[in-house]
């Protein structure tokens, strides 16, 4: 009786263990031992959950017994057993398909408000005892408005294939911060993803797709997505690259997310070098040197000794840097190949050319050389966007944000030699809407990008640059003749104004690119128009729904007043609509960052 007795203790004891429930905290780590961001970590069996936050922390609620999965974009999904009240540590490892992770909806009971912003976030996701310093800067973007057809025909802007504002973003939202007008920068946003625009015809270096539709989020609007496609050039095919590495390690590059992260980055890229590559490495803090004289791409341990060696100290004489690595890349230019200095850093320059006019100034300078710049932002609390823009556009090059080690991959290996590979420059568009079709527009996106109408035929305008395989959208938002609406101000009617040609056809607008050969200075020019049609947004392409699904969070993120819905449910309807194949997932971790912001 008295064994049978201390059976049924045992046994209700270890069912009140089991229902006991207890704070579970633990680090998410990636195999580089760096810390993963937004990392979704759910109860299994509930919709409890949270996320990591910028240090891969997290905290939450469960009980002993119960099972914490944890699923990551691009990362095999790891499941752990809540044991006792010891750290639950999770070290993930890639190779899982992108397109399989959507975060699930979390319990009410595991969120908590922002003091900063206000809005309700996954528990873990806000760094409370790590708050993140508000020294970031932004350019100010002034929103574009409608422009009425009768005043200004029309619409001149530069390509812009910069990615950094998304995947800036993307942090911003995995680490519960409230997001800056100012960083949201929509063509960026839609630009990060690419779209599956046919190859290019002939000779001609890129392809050119236009679609029309009706409005997704205004009534009697229309939208116009006009969409290029650079020619692939496989990577055996491309020329030999000579590549200066500008690293920043200065003492506020002094964490495992900007060095550490920048150091296991920047592997990636050296596994992808060839022996007709060429490597040089420049460090600047105090003051600037070289650590690496050029070194052929096949001695990749010598390499990758020598990044190894980095460590963090110093004020920033990024000035004094980039003259060095310019030197060294103009020393050894291949000619009618890739010569490029690749800038890495948080872009906080305070020693020397420190503002942004003498910083462009020095790049406008130095692009006379042939040398093109990519510019790779680290880092957060004092992340310097708009210095890194103006780098990137006076220098020829383009400009993108490191995260984590999945966007490390993206960015210096899937895509890199892509990028560097120019094969249009100063790829300018201008459209001019029929005034009896449309009455009004606006373009979504490109306000740092607007060119004056008289710069399109200017060859010495400069503009952006078109790599291998890039594709390039662009989003109009039109109101057509007769239809009202409140967007739009009066204005006295034209005396002297009046085309006659253009009640005569159905054109909706006509699109003219210029662009130059990647050694050229004379540009050549490409005319496309497109017919008006009333066809559903339902009924376009995946890619135009997806596109549209972008720009339309983007407006949300920056509370636009050109739109009329503020619904998340309907960004995710679009984005879902136009998912696709999404062969490597990034659209289906668009849509989880949709559902996770709130």
């Amino acid at each position: 009786m008295k064994i049978f007795a201390t059976l049924i203790f045992a046994f209700f004891a270890t069912i009140a263990l089991e229902a006991q429930e207890i704070t579970v905290t633990g680090t998410v780590t990636d195999e580089s031992k760096l810390p993963l961001v937004g990392v979704n970590v759910l109860i299994m069996g509930s919709s409890n959950g949270t996320q990591t936050d910028f240090n891969g922390k997290y905290e939450l609620k469960a009980k002993i017994g119960q099972k914490l999965k944890f699923s990551y974009v691009g990362y095999e999904t790891v499941e752990r057993k809540v044991k006792d009240k010891k750290p639950i540590n999770v070290q993930m490892n890639t190779g899982a398909q992108l397109e399989s992770v959507v975060v699930t909806a979390y319990d009410a009971s595991q969120v908590m408000r922002s003091k900063v912003s206000g809005v309700s976030i996954p528990r873990a996701s806000y760094p409370v005892n790590n708050q993140v310093s508000n020294n970031e800067s932004y350019d100010k973007i002034e929103e574009n408005i409608f422009k009425m057809v009768t005043t200004s025909p029309l619409s001149t802007f530069s390509i812009d294939v910069d990615k950094a504002g998304y995947s800036n973003i993307r942090r911003m939202i995995n680490n519960g911060q409230k997001i800056p007008k100012d960083a949201v920068k929509i063509e960026e946003m839609i630009n990060y993803f690419s779209y599956d625009y046919p190859q290019p015809k002939r000779n001609e270096p890129f392809s050119i797709i236009t679609e029309v539709a009706n409005s997704p989020w205004n009534k009697g609007t229309k939208l116009v997505k006009i969409g290029l496609k650079g020619k692939d050039i496989a990577t055996e095919n491309t020329p030999a690259s000579n590549l200066v590495f500008l690293l920043d390690v200065s003492g506020s590059m002094n964490s495992e997310n900007k060095l550490g992260l920048l150091k296991s980055a920047l592997g990636v890229l050296v596994d992808n070098l060839r022996e007709e590559d060429k490597v040089s490495i420049v460090v600047y803090a105090g003051a600037a040197g070289t650590v690496l004289e050029p070194t052929a791409g096949n001695n990749k341990e010598k390499i990758m000794q020598a990044i190894d060696k980095l460590s963090a100290g110093g004020s920033t004489a990024g000035g004094q840097g980039i003259k060095l690595a310019y030197k060294i890349a103009e020393e050894n230019f291949i000619k009618d190949g890739n010569n490029r200095v690749i800038l890495a850093t948080d872009g906080d320059f305070n020693v020397g050319a420190s503002s942004d006019r003498a910083m462009e100034d020095l790049i406008a300078e130095k692009r006379e050389s042939g040398v093109f710049l990519t510019c790779l932002g680290f880092g957060m609390g004092n992340y310097k966007d708009s210095k890194m823009e103006t780098l990137a556009d006076k220098g020829n090059g383009n400009h993108a944000y490191i995260d984590t080690m999945q966007e490390a991959k993206k960015v210096l290996g899937t895509e890199f030699f892509g990028t560097i590979y120019t094969i249009a420059k100063d790829v300018k568009l201008q459209v001019e809407f029929n005034p009896k079709k449309v009455q009004a527009y606006r373009l979504i996106g490109y306000e740092n990008r607007l060119l004056n109408d008289e710069d399109f035929n200017d060859d010495t305008k400069d503009a952006g640059e078109l790599g291998s395989g890039h594709t390039v959208t662009a989003l109009y938002e039109l109101i057509p003749v007769g239809v009202k609406s409140d967007y739009l101000k009066n204005i006295d009617e034209l005396k002297y104004t009046n085309n006659k040609n253009a009640s005569k056809t159905d054109e909706l607008l006509t699109v003219k690119f210029r662009y130059k050969e990647p050694d050229g200075e004379k540009s050549k020019l490409i005319v496309k128009t497109l017919k008006d049609s009333n066809t559903d947004i339902k009924r376009t392409s995946s890619d135009f729904q997806f596109s549209a699904a972008v720009a339309l969070f983007g407006q949300q993120l920056r509370d636009s007043e050109f739109i009329s819905t503020k619904s998340r449910e309907e960004v995710i309807r679009l984005a879902e609509a136009g998912r696709g194949k999404d062969k490597e997932g990034y659209r289906a971790e668009f849509i989880r960052l949709v559902k996770s912001y709130k």
